[in-house]
């Protein structure tokens, strides 16, 4: 009896140990990429090449001037007010596509109704649009003789060739980004925890303040950051409707892009600098703002 149990035992082991072998090897035959080293190594060269040695140019370059250059050319009163245009208007227009936006994707996921394709369709278009032909086109509609522009001036509001263009071109070519990051989640949201809290006696008002807008909230901020990102450096769709009046209507990438044509390369390279260092450090604060959020939700 005892041999014969022994036998069973020893069996049962390797079975279990051939299960497991058979198991760990499917799982590895089941992956479609190579292998982690190799997928790694691929993804550090690709982000090298594209994003840390650009980066770094950069740097080297701002670096090549004294520290009293630097500051005379990126902390001038003329890229000072450039910086505080394109950071304050990208962050307002932020702002708009992300109530517009959540509106835009909630009628998008909620609803079904005729010409649905082609408002989706019309949603992407500012990805496909070439920035300069937005740019000319914003242009058009809004200046003081254009169909929208002409309307807006007889009321004293003058859209084009001022800092309020800028938000307009900003607003246009943001949207795209908080309707697409928005709008799955929306769609994944089950109507039965509206129902629960309608049924508990709670209103509207409140069911969206304490059910639909934190479940929305990380991928409303994810939206808003790359919006905002997005905004920051945009070039081809401000210059047309901008004006670029120094002082007035003239956005750091124009600064930079005026820095280059003047063989100033480094002076290009510390006003870069200044945005780079600027946006990493608003975008970790979103970043911040969203990881506390998804800790406040779970």
């Amino acid at each position: 009896m005892t041999v014969q149990t022994a036998d069973r035992r020893g069996s049962a082991s390797g079975a279990a140990a051939r299960t497991s072998r058979h198991r760990s090897s499917w799982r590895r035959r089941r992956s479609a990429i190579p292998g982690f080293g190799l997928t790694l190594g691929v993804t550090m060269a690709l982000l090298s090449l594209i994003v840390l040695i650009p980066l770094t140019a950069v740097a080297i370059k701002a670096a090549s001037l004294s520290p009293a250059d630097f500051a005379r050319v990126a902390f001038s009163e003329r890229a000072m007010l450039a910086y505080r245009l394109s950071f304050g208007a990208a962050f307002v227009a932020a702002i708009i596509n992300g109530v517009f936006g959540l509106l835009t994707a909630w009628v998008l996921a909620r609803y079904k109704f005729p010409g649905k394709a082609f408002i989706d369709g019309l949603v992407d278009l500012p990805f496909a649009l070439p920035t300069a032909v937005a740019g000319i086109a914003l242009a058009s509609l809004y200046a003081p003789n254009g169909w929208l522009g002409a309307p807006l001036a007889k009321i004293g509001v003058t859209a084009a060739y001022n800092p309020l263009g800028v938000v307009i071109a900003l607003t246009f070519i943001g949207l795209p980004f908080v309707v697409r990051t928005v709008e799955p989640v929306i769609a994944h949201l089950a109507a039965d925890v509206e129902e629960a809290s309608a049924s508990l006696g709670a209103s509207r008002l409140s069911t969206l303040m304490r059910v639909i807008l934190p479940a929305l909230a990380p991928a409303w901020l994810t939206g808003f950051a790359l919006a905002f990102a997005r905004g920051i450096g945009e070039y081809g769709s401000v210059i047309f409707i901008a004006g670029n009046k120094p002082y007035i209507s003239e956005i750091a990438p124009l600064l930079i892009v005026i820095q280059l044509e003047q063989f100033e390369h480094a002076g290009a390279a510390a006003i870069a600098l200044v945005m780079l260092v600027a946006s990493f450090v608003l975008l970790l604060a979103i970043n911040g703002i969203q990881a506390w959020a998804r800790r406040f939700q779970a």
